[in-house]
């Protein structure tokens, strides 16, 4: 049969695949039914605000009706591109994303394969407990933390000092080409732990009969990981890349917010510090929401960009 027949033949409707979609909806009805609440839910506090939209194509007075105000079609969008400080947002937003994006992968990867070779269960136990505990620290506390260890006299200091690495204290927070840095490296050792939880439980779901086999023919622990366990990870590791690819202009908040210092603000501001910046300080909702639209369309675009990319490499895809 030619190809194209096949084809044909496969897009055909088939009446009986109606009634098999009717059939697994009535068989599911209370999946369904328990899935409503949920879906309100996304409604009411995701899609709903969305009308707020309308502000970045208005002049918009706080306390006047939405439908009010005066017009301005794209004007706003057209003054955030020309505005300086907002390309410096971009680059400041993008450059501690791919930091974060490359640190947090490698590294958390890399905490699961070490603990997936540990045979000693108490000890870990003991590694993972420890590396998931700042996970649940507020940012409020561990800024608080890391400036201390960064400070004139902190640990951080002590300890390169006296192994004459450097000749005397930095004042790390005050030097605007180390900012981006301690943000990787912060939230590398914040979040490494949790992170890693997703690749050890993937690992369990690798056949033991692999392993097995490669040890009878001789593999070495090291071949076991880069022919066993990274291949059969694989999938998790698309599928999380093409998230945080999503995210790469969600470079954060609260990090950036409470350990920038004055003299590094400008290292500092992301996309959403400044729609605080002009949205509540400077009641400039407006040019804010307009802003916040372009964070989320490049998002979208990035992750769709991403996904279609796994596609086309044969890899797992979110839709």
């Amino acid at each position: 049969m030619p190809a194209s027949t096949e084809l044909a033949n496969k897009q055909a409707y088939h009446p009986q695949d109606r009634k098999s979609l009717w059939k697994r909806l009535k068989q599911q009805k209370l999946l369904m039914l328990m899935s409503i609440p949920f879906l309100v839910y996304v409604i009411i506090f995701a899609y709903v605000p969305l009308y707020g939209w309308m502000m970045a194509f208005q002049n918009y007075k706080p306390g006047s009706s939405m439908l009010n105000n005066e017009w301005v079609g794209w004007s706003n969008f057209t003054e955030l591109f020309q505005d300086d400080a907002f390309l410096r947002v971009i680059q400041n937003t993008l450059a501690m994303s791919v930091i974060n994006l490359v640190f947090g992968f490698v590294s958390s990867i890399a905490l699961a394969l070490m603990l997936n070779e540990v045979r000693k269960i108490f000890f870990k136990r003991f590694v993972q407990t420890i590396s998931y505990l700042p996970h649940f620290i507020s940012w409020v506390v561990a800024a608080n933390l890391i400036m201390n260890m960064l400070s004139i006299d902190g640990i951080i200091n002590k300890v390169l000092v006296s192994l004459h690495v450097i000749k005397e204290p930095i004042m790390w927070l005050s030097e605007p080409h180390y900012f981006w840095w301690i943000i990787g490296s912060s939230n590398v050792w914040k979040e490494i732990g949790w992170s890693a939880i997703i690749y050890l439980a993937a690992m369990t779901m690798i056949d033991p009969s692999l392993y097995e086999a490669a040890s009878i023919d001789g593999a070495g622990r090291f071949r076991k990981i880069f022919h066993i366990t990274l291949p059969g990870i694989r999938s998790i590791i698309v599928i999380l890349l093409i998230m945080n690819i999503g995210h790469i202009l969600d470079a954060g908040f609260e990090q950036q917010y409470l350990l920038q210092t004055p003299m590094v603000v400008d290292y500092a501001e992301t996309i959403d510090i400044f729609v605080l910046k002009y949205g509540i300080n400077l009641s400039r909702f407006s040019f804010a929401t307009a802003a916040g639209i372009f964070k989320t369309v490049i998002s979208v675009v990035l992750l769709l960009a991403a996904n279609r990319m796994a596609k086309r490499m044969g890899q797992e895809r979110l839709f």
